[in-house]
């Protein structure tokens, strides 16, 4: 006994007793609604880029890197999904799953927005010497200040900034970073000036 690959009903023959449809079309149903669901993915991707910039989190390069791994896993999930449908092997677990990741993108969005929108916390200065500078051509393009880390257990800070402050910010000037508290609790920059 298998699964239909369109509802995910169990069959025994090649029509499915729940919705109608034979093993091709319910392969094509299913293909339809990979791609569909996968553009869905890709443009929550593209806005928590946008969301990720509009407040940068001081942990900004490791959300990007955890967003980096999502993506890749969840737009392989896929494919292998895809695959399996086209020799009509069984899909309803992994399906499952790739559809629970497709709003991931767009909530991890929603929440750096209200992280940084919603926070009414005063902005606390604090000190900090920049001993490097990095800077990522593309489209969409990166800036940071690197800087000795007033955390524990930390050494260096990467404050991500504008054009702007990173052209006129030179290394081993001491400047002051706006850094908020966040509504849950991810601190975010809003900005950073010389001393």
């Amino acid at each position: 006994m298998t699964r239909c690959l369109n509802c995910g009903a169990e069959r025994d023959s090649d029509i499915c007793d729940a919705c109608g449809l034979g093993s091709t079309e319910a392969e094509f149903s299913l293909r339809r609604k990979l791609l569909n669901r996968t553009a869905v993915f890709l443009l929550g991707a593209i806005a928590f880029v946008v969301a990720a910039n509009r407040y940068p989190a001081l942990e900004l390069d490791n959300i990007l890197i955890f967003i980096g791994v999502l993506f890749f896993v969840t737009l392989g999930l896929g494919m292998w999904v895809e695959r399996r449908a086209l020799r009509h092997a069984e899909v309803e677990i992994p399906k499952r799953i790739y559809y629970g990741l497709i709003p991931v993108p767009w909530l991890l969005a929603v929440l750096l927005l209200a992280n940084g929108a919603i926070d009414s916390s005063p902005a606390h200065p604090v000190e900090a010497r920049v001993i490097g500078k990095f800077s990522m051509p593309g489209p969409v393009q990166s800036r940071r200040l690197i800087v000795d880390s007033w955390r524990e257990g930390r050494r260096v800070e990467r404050i991500p900034v504008d054009r702007q402050d990173f052209d006129r910010i030179n290394t081993n000037d001491v400047i002051v970073v706006e850094l908020h508290e966040g509504l849950v609790s991810i601190p975010w920059v809003s900005g950073v000036s010389r001393e």
